[in-house]
């Protein structure tokens, strides 16, 4: 499955390369339109000290690290929220009856490797953040976990989405607020939103151990809502619950289709 799905990326990868100015310049263009969101919170800090308790270095850390999360998902995996297309044209019943699994072939439709764009600006966020925040050998392990954490979290809304649209045909902006409304959420400390929100992100759709339950632990922050130390380490058994809750909601929604009819 992996090989299958790395040979159809390669495949729209070499057809996007067959117009380096176009391919150069979009991959650009991901760059610095995304880059417009830690601009604002440059413009935040130029007008206070703080955001959420939290200092320029330290939102820099969490938006960083939760960007570089979900643009790799994002890159990877959210063409699967384009279902509701294949669903509309018919042409699902073609990916259905090849011997590849739906889920890789719709991830891979129409690879957009230009998205790289937007991988390497959070990645250099995170880069210039980190020397800032002089992290301890003993819990810099935990960068790395909470982006790998990320990917599947943020890949997980997305199969979550696109299952949803099996219902939904006509409504992908409903998958949408909560795939890039999740992204833009967790570019924030949560301490900036209502304790109810904080709630619905930690308890429902676990987006706060993305960034920032294992965040508060790299960076030796209290929980604002005074939960145990110990649930920051919470963030593999997060993503592996909701890979598996997204893999049942997408076979559900794979069994569900009955073709267009036509």
């Amino acid at each position: 499955m992996v090989r299958t799905y790395a040979l159809l990326v390669w495949t729209w990868t070499r057809a996007a390369a067959q117009y380096p100015l176009s391919f150069a310049l979009m991959t650009a263009g991901g760059f610095v339109v995304s880059g417009l969101d830690i601009a604002v919170i440059w413009v935040i800090f130029a007008n206070t000290s703080s955001l959420g308790g939290f200092g320029l270095a330290e939102v820099m850390f969490l938006y960083g690290s939760a960007g570089l999360a979900f643009a790799i998902a994002d890159l990877l995996f959210s063409n699967v929220d384009r279902i509701s297309e294949h669903i509309r044209t018919g042409t699902l019943d073609a990916i259905l009856i090849r011997p590849v699994s739906p889920f890789v072939q719709v991830a891979a439709d129409r690879f957009m490797p230009h998205r790289i764009g937007r991988v390497a600006q959070a990645a250099v966020v995170l880069g210039i953040a980190l020397p800032r925040l002089d992290v301890p050998a003993g819990r810099a392990w935990m960068i790395l976990v909470m982006v790998a954490c990320g990917i599947v979290i943020f890949t997980s809304v997305w199969a979550l989405g696109g299952a949803v649209q099996f219902l939904l045909t006509d409504a992908p902006e409903v998958a949408n607020a909560f795939t890039y409304g999740g992204g833009m959420l967790t570019q924030y400390p949560l301490s900036v939103y209502g304790d109810h929100i904080v709630r619905g992100v930690t308890f429902i759709l676990p987006l706060a151990f993305v960034n920032w339950q294992p965040g508060l632990y790299v960076l030796g922050r209290d929980d604002p809502l005074g939960l145990p130390h110990w649930v920051r380490f919470l963030s593999p058994a997060a993503a592996v619950a909701l890979a598996l809750i997204a893999a049942s909601a997408w076979r559900a929604g794979i069994r569900r289709y009955r073709s267009t009819g036509s």
